[in-house]
């Protein structure tokens, strides 16, 4: 492993983890309070594989170190997160509790070999769930948000939080705690065999961050991933938009039944009798849709959308748990309005209507994949 690869493949996908949380900008060394009561608790879980002859550094402020380099900096290879680490002050490293020198009285960073060696013997399952567990203590606001730093971050990160601060599209009041769950190929990691790593997570709504993730040998995975992944999270209440690839019976069973949460699915080739159901139940003229209609615009990524939903009322008998099914409309153009494109999907949900209007099923159906497409589209 080269001074500037990216670290072992297990790990990869937790660093990109932490990478996602700085979405807030967040710079956990700011306050005491933050690093020691949420972070470091979560992180003091995770199992140390080193013998304790001779050990110095104690694991938790080695992770502490690696968050904290990848929250700060977006650091995602070893030789970034030691050269972030090494530029700490005695007084970050004194409330970490890092490793004192008997000698000069110096608090020590560990060297980079001895980030590399640590990083790449971790459990990466109990790290992820660490990370997921604090995630889900600041979503929860059981743990204090991170603050905002002053200093400008990568261009990268400059230009994300540009964007973020010219999206001025409102949500509607009433939304209901949420998740998308999806799947990805993880970027800087690679399995034994020398294939990509495939995960499968779920995205908060709210803050754009990972609350739990899983790796899947394959694509072809993703359903009993994304299952398996639910069962091990607390989504009780919450509403979980998936694409049209985890719109089966038993996932519709498996959210309603066991977890107590709501879905949003999207209905295409893979179940064509409730897409035709749905086809038939949303037909007709816009007109006579009128009260159960939401429109939504947007302009921004030199371009502008339109999306147009209807919704109505639906049973058991349309699938497991419905209670409603929609048809949206998305027209694209360019900024003066003249389109070029549009597609047309249809979906079900398990909100009732008194919990989820049109305009909140056409923000929560934002976070599904089958929502955004290109500047053209084909029609249904």
């Amino acid at each position: 492993m080269s001074p500037s690869s990216p670290t072992s493949p297990g790990l990869v996908p937790c660093l990109d983890q932490l990478a996602d949380l700085a979405l807030w900008e967040a710079e956990l060394a700011a306050d005491p309070a933050v690093v020691e009561s949420a972070l470091m608790r979560r992180l003091a879980t995770v199992p140390d594989q080193r013998s304790t002859c001779g050990l110095r550094h104690p694991l938790v402020v080695i992770l502490t170190l690696t968050a904290c380099a990848t929250l700060v900096v977006g650091s995602d290879s070893i030789a970034a997160i030691w050269q972030w680490a090494a530029r700490t002050s005695q007084q970050v490293l004194a409330r970490l509790g890092a490793y004192r020198d008997p000698f000069t009285g110096l608090l020590l960073v560990p060297s980079e070999k001895t980030f590399r060696r640590v990083l790449a013997g971790l459990d990466a399952d109990a790290l992820d769930a660490a990370i997921s567990g604090y995630v889900a203590d600041v979503v929860r606001r059981e743990a204090p948000v991170p603050q905002i730093p002053d200093t400008p971050g990568p261009a990268e990160r400059e230009q994300r939080r540009t964007e973020q601060r010219q999206c001025t599209h409102p949500a509607p009041p009433g939304l209901l705690p949420g998740a998308a769950v999806d799947g990805k190929a993880c970027r800087g990691a690679r399995t034994a065999d020398g294939g990509r790593v495939f995960l499968v997570g779920a995205i908060s709504h709210d803050h754009g961050v990972v609350l739990g993730q899983c790796q899947v040998a394959s694509k072809r995975g993703e359903g009993p991933a994304a299952r398996a992944l639910l069962t091990q999270m607390d989504v009780a209440g919450m509403v979980l938009t998936l694409d049209a690839l985890h719109t089966t019976k038993t996932t519709a069973r498996l959210i309603t039944e066991q977890l107590g949460a709501h879905y949003v699915l999207i209905l295409k080739g893979n179940q064509p009798l409730a897409r035709a159901a749905a086809q038939t139940l949303l037909a007709g003229p816009d007109a006579e849709w009128a009260a159960t209609t939401a429109i939504d615009n947007d302009r921004g990524h030199d371009r502008t959308e339109r999306r147009t939903i209807r919704t109505v009322t639906a049973d058991d008998g349309l699938f497991p748990g419905a209670r409603q099914a929609f048809r949206l409309r998305r027209d694209v153009g360019d900024l003066d309005s003249c389109w070029t494109g549009k597609e047309i999907v249809y979906g079900i949900t398990s909100l009732p209507a008194e919990l989820a209007g049109p305009a909140h099923l056409n923000h929560y159906g934002e976070h599904t994949g089958q929502w955004k497409i290109g500047s053209t589209g084909s029609a249904t």
